[in-house]
């Protein structure tokens, strides 16, 4: 009888033992400054990376943590999850910095008080605001560039005959009309451009209606980077743009 008695007790002191040999020993300072802030260890992505590690390989190849597999998804899917929010983020704030800046330029068509200071704004603080290297305002008309009136009021005006802006804005593939088109090309249309054709590398066309009874007209702007305008952006701040400069032109045609 006494040996069932001693039997568990030496087997529990032998467990002992043996725990405290594989159990290494650290600095006695790290040892404390982690029982003082165990929150630490927590807060530290890579470390408890690491010591989930050692975790796994401690318990065997054999042995399966369920716990441990679920967090690895759990981490995959906050990682996507901060991936998207980051996505969603910048997006924001560049759709907010488009706004501000189609708004500026906005402002700056209202200033002028005639036509041509309105025209002469237009290829400069409204081009420089909206950031594009070139822009012009085509009107179809059944006047020539030779007429004097068309000649005051610089380069920055395009007349040509009708029906041009429809077939230059789709391209000529006969779609059906957008108010605004964007696109890649390997140059500009020397009618439109001049001899700075050949730098443009992207192109906005923004369609103006100026009321009934009168040719419609359209607003190119053109970049010499091939990536600021192209098909996969919107358009709901450039639509804009047109909507304003359109019945700001009004003013003038009356």
């Amino acid at each position: 009888m006494p040996g069932l008695f001693w039997y568990p007790q030496a087997k529990d002191k032998k467990k002992q033992a043996r725990k405290t040999m594989t159990n290494p020993t650290i600095d006695a300072s790290l040892r404390e400054r982690i029982l003082a802030e165990p929150d630490t260890i927590l807060e530290d992505h890579d470390l408890m990376t690491a010591l989930i590690a050692a975790n796994d390989r401690a318990t065997g190849s054999n042995v399966v943590d369920l716990r441990g597999v679920a967090m690895e998804r759990l981490e995959a899917r906050l990682e996507r999850l901060e991936d998207t929010h980051r996505s969603v983020i910048a997006a924001a704030y560049e759709n907010l910095a488009g706004t501000n800046q189609v708004h500026r330029a906005v402002l700056s068509l209202l200033d002028p008080l005639d036509f041509e200071s309105f025209l002469r704004d237009l290829e400069g603080e409204v081009a420089e605001t909206l950031g594009v290297d070139h822009m012009h305002l085509v009107l179809e008309t059944v006047q020539t560039e030779d007429d004097p009136t068309i000649g005051k009021v610089g380069a920055v005006l395009r007349v040509v005959p009708p029906g041009f802006c429809d077939q230059y804005a789709d391209g000529g593939r006969g779609a059906p009309p957008r108010q605004v088109n964007l696109r890649q090309v390997q140059g500009g249309h020397q009618s439109i451009y001049g001899d700075a054709y050949e730098w443009v590398r992207s192109e906005a066309c923004l369609r103006l209606n100026f009321g009934p009874g009168r040719l419609p007209g359209m607003l190119v702007m053109g970049a010499e980077d091939p990536h600021q305008f192209t098909p996969q952006h919107g358009t709901d701040l450039l639509g804009f743009f047109a909507g304003v400069f359109e019945r700001t032109m009004r003013r003038w045609l009356n």
